[in-house]
């Protein structure tokens, strides 16, 4: 504790007495500073003993002495000490009457108590309190270094709440929290989300202090990492600011913490080799070779259906990015073990089917899709049905087929057992697919352009009503002779047989794919 005045008072060398504030000699002292102006304000802090001998001052005037004392107290002065036998023999009342109506405690000092002894005083007692807070600092950091060896993230959480009085709270990547101590807090740290991910979008290092939810204290986050993101971030929350051992201890965990994560970091690296590695051999059909690469880092994963997730997105954006870290989170969350690789302008994800990180792709997926701009294409996303390590390759593939038709679509994210369930017309708003359709049906086009026929739309309701001849000639309104002539003109005009399945197939295609161009 720094000195206060009640600590001066009881110091047996200063033979101090109090005049006036007996109530506040619990007020701290900043430094003792002797002044004779008659007005020191513009040279004070806040926070001082003013010492005096009322050289330049008419002690004895009451008018002066309410204006001296409260301007002293308007600017943060503590305390005055008034130095007797000097030119004064006594306090003079008018001086008493006015601190004690303003509530400053008067300290009256005897003129064997130089001044300077009571500066010595209160600097060696603040030095007392640095060398002690400073000493507490130390322990306090070898305490979180003991614990984040020993107990973890968790442990030095502890310890920290227990250094600070308070409590505290990791959150990864995403903003969610990982860990909390005392229990109690991790409800009050989740409430903090949006504080976080505000931090999170700050150059690292970044700490703010916050308002704690509904105002119940005060809290200081910390990002964690020196990357470009913040890989992660620690709250500290108190009933008021931290003292110096207190802010020792915050210092602390937030470079153990930082050291965890630097740490995580290349190993993260690491195991992403290794999962490409994986990745690589499964998907060419060595599923025990890839078993044995991926041991008991990813060996769980490959023991139950899994799917494979593509993702595609601008390289200098932060999509992709921010995918990787909520399947991450999610993984981490649940215990799950999940397959992240990245490849320059895609990612590739292997996770299990039903598990918590395909629903966390897909909740990120459907918020993009929220959010996004119709001419945003930032990031697609295409879904694997599920598969085993046998059939990883044909996965990745349903994958890639999905993730184009998501492009096509302009959707954010596509599954695979939406195409086989969905239409294919759909798929036909391909620019090459309606080349190709308005290049077959072209010359049939040009025929009815000069007036000779309509073999077109005697070709489209011939088609569906699947060749019947009566009923297309009906939704004509024409003689099933006259259908059966513009059939035969357009097997002449295209030289194919409509006979011919295939011919069929491409023609209703073709009339499909052009369908919206031509009304």
């Amino acid at each position: 504790m720094p000195p206060t005045l009640a600590s001066l008072v009881h110091h047996s060398a200063l033979k101090l007495t109090v005049r006036a504030g007996e109530d506040r000699l619990d007020a701290p002292v900043r430094w003792a500073h002797a002044s004779e102006l008659a007005d020191p304000v513009p040279y004070m802090e806040g926070g001082e003993l003013l010492l005096i001998t009322a050289l330049k001052l008419d002690a004895e005037d009451r008018d002066a002495m309410r204006r001296y004392v409260k301007r002293l107290v308007g600017a943060g002065v503590v305390g005055l000490g008034f130095a007797v036998g000097v030119h004064y023999d006594d306090i003079p009342e008018a001086l008493v009457e006015a601190a004690r109506a303003e509530g400053l405690p008067l300290l009256e000092v005897p003129r064997r108590t130089p001044f300077l002894a009571i500066s010595k005083a209160v600097s060696a007692a603040i030095a007392a309190d640095q060398y002690r807070a400073v000493t507490a600092g130390f322990a306090a950091q070898r305490e979180l270094t003991r614990h984040a060896l020993s107990d973890g993230p968790e442990g030095l959480l502890a310890a920290l709440a227990s250094q600070v009085d308070g409590w505290a709270a990791l959150y990864d990547a995403s903003g969610s929290v990982v860990a909390a101590a005392p229990d109690w807090a991790g409800r009050r740290a989740a409430r903090l989300t949006a504080e976080v991910t505000r931090l999170r979008e700050r150059p690292a290092p970044a700490s703010s202090v916050v308002a704690g939810p509904e105002n119940e204290d005060r809290v200081e986050l910390h990002s964690l990492g020196t990357g470009r993101r913040p890989r992660a971030a620690l709250a500290v929350g108190t009933a008021s600011a931290p003292g110096t051992a207190e802010r020792y201890a915050v210092h602390s965990a937030v470079a153990l913490l930082t050291l965890t994560t630097e740490r995580s970091r290349s190993l993260h690296a690491a195991e992403q080799r290794i999962g490409a590695a994986v990745l690589r051999m499964l998907l060419a059909g060595e599923p025990d070779h890839a078993r044995a690469v991926a041991g008991d880092l990813y060996g769980g994963l490959l023991d139950a259906p899994f799917r494979i997730i593509v993702a595609q997105g601008v390289a200098e954006g932060d999509a992709l990015g921010a995918l990787a870290e909520a399947a991450e989170s999610a993984a981490a969350r649940s215990g799950e073990a999940v397959l992240v690789v990245p490849e320059g302008e895609r990612l590739v994800v292997l996770a299990a089917d039903g598990g918590t990180v395909v629903g966390a792709c897909g909740d990120f997926a459907a918020a993009r899709e929220a959010a996004r701009k119709a001419d945003d294409d930032e990031l697609v996303v295409g879904l694997s049905a599920p598969a085993g390590p046998i059939a990883a390759s044909a996965a990745y593939k349903q994958a890639e087929q999905a993730l184009s038709v998501a492009r096509r679509r302009g959707r954010v994210l596509v599954e695979h057992e939406q195409m086989a369930a969905g239409s294919v017309l759909p798929l036909l708003a391909d620019d090459a697919v309606k080349a190709f359709a308005d290049g077959l049906l072209r010359a049939l086009r040009d025929h009815d352009a000069t007036g000779r026929g309509d073999l077109v739309a005697s070709l489209r309701a011939w088609l569906s009503r699947h060749g019947q001849w009566d009923a297309a000639a009906a939704d004509l309104g024409v003689h099933r002779h006259t259908l059966r002539y513009r059939m035969r003109r357009v097997e002449e005009i295209l030289g194919r047989s409509l006979d011919d399945p295939d011919v069929r197939m491409e023609l209703w295609l073709a009339l499909k794919a052009t369908a919206a161009d031509t009304g």
